[in-house]
Order: C-alpha cells, then sequence, then structure tokens
C-alpha cells in the first residue's frame, strides 16, 4: 500500500506538469485499466468467513474523512491544479481493499479491485465528456451528458460482468488436494 501511494504520489507530481488533449489522456487511462485487469489475478483465492466488528465502519468513515479534511486544509498551499490532480486519490479504494483484506482475505481484496477497475471506465467517461463539453457549454449542459455517458458505460460494464464466468475458488482435481 506504501508503493502504490509513493507512486500515486509521483505521478500526480510529474502529471501537474504536463498539458494534454482529453482524447489522448481517456486512451492512455483506458489502455492501463485495461492492462491493470490483464494484470489482477484471475484464480480467485475464497473468502475467509469472518464477521465484521462494531468499529469497521466507523474507522472507515474516520480515515476518508480524515484525508479529505488535510487535502482541504492543504488546498491553498497546494494550489487549484494540484489539489485538482490529488483529490481523485484512490482513498475509498484503498479503505475498502485494505479492510476487505482484512475481514476476508486476499480473496476479497482482490474482488475489490477487480470491481473497481471495471468501474473506472465510466468514471474516465464522465470526465472526458465533462472535460469536452463544460468550457462551451457551462454546468447543466456538461454534467448532464456526462452522467448520461457514464450511466451508459457503466451499465455495458455490468452486462459485460455479468457474462463474463466469476472466476471462482480455484479447485484441484488431484485425489491428493
Amino acid at each position: 500500500m506504501l508503493a502504490s501511494c509513493v507512486g500515486f504520489a509521483a505521478i500526480t507530481a510529474a502529471l501537474q506538469y504536463l498539458a494534454l488533449p482529453a482524447a489522448v489522456l481517456f486512451a492512455a487511462v483506458l489502455l492501463v485499466l485495461i492492462v491493470a485487469l490483464l494484470l489482477i489475478p484471475r484464480r480467485r483465492v475464497p473468502a475467509a468467513a469472518a464477521r465484521v466488528p462494531a468499529w469497521d465502519l466507523p474507522v472507515r468513515m474516520l480515515v476518508a474523512t480524515a484525508f479529505v479534511l488535510i487535502l482541504t486544509g492543504l488546498a491553498s498551499a497546494l494550489g487549484p491544479r494540484l489539489t485538482g490532480l490529488l483529490a481523485p486519490f484512490p482513498l475509498y479504494a484503498t479503505v475498502l481493499t485494505v479492510f476487505a483484506h482484512r475481514s476476508h482475505g486476499p480473496g476479497a481484496a482482490i474482488d475489490v479491485l477487480r470491481g473497481l477497475l471495471f468501474g473506472l471506465f465510466a468514471f474516465a467517461t464522465f470526465f472526458l465528456v465533462l472535460s469536452t463539453l463544460l468550457v462551451r457549454g457551462g454546468l447543466p449542459f456538461a454534467f448532464a451528458p456526462a452522467l448520461a455517458g457514464a450511466l451508459a458505460v457503466q451499465g455495458v460494464t455490468l452486462l459485460v460482468l455479468r457474462r463474463r464466468p466469476h472466476p471462482g475458488p480455484s479447485t484441484s482435481t488431484s485425489p491428493n488436494a
């Protein structure tokens, strides 16, 4: 987790000086998402049955709130561009993955990350449409199509996921297993 946070910070620092057309960035995001989906383990480790403690949800909320408050507090020192680049820090994914791993094991963490990767296609679509239309037409003109595009992509993603066989627990046909 520490390595991924350092990687995110380094890439964010580099990206604050890079200005590419939205279509190029969108294509790069799609490529990264596809590569990440190909690299994530396909065989699912069975999730461990566990009872989630009562403090689980409040601690998740506290961690997420602390990050938002820290980023908000640093916004004036960081400036609008760097704050905007740091805002999409995958906090919710980190919190969900860590807590899923702790409560239910590595299989649950893998499932969270796979689901997140599939959901990011809609996220990327939303921001592509928004960045394309916001300057030209203002908030209502930009947000309505961006939301519609994200919902359409999310619907297609859901159909794809429902048609794919779920990578269930690995089983062995060996009598010695």
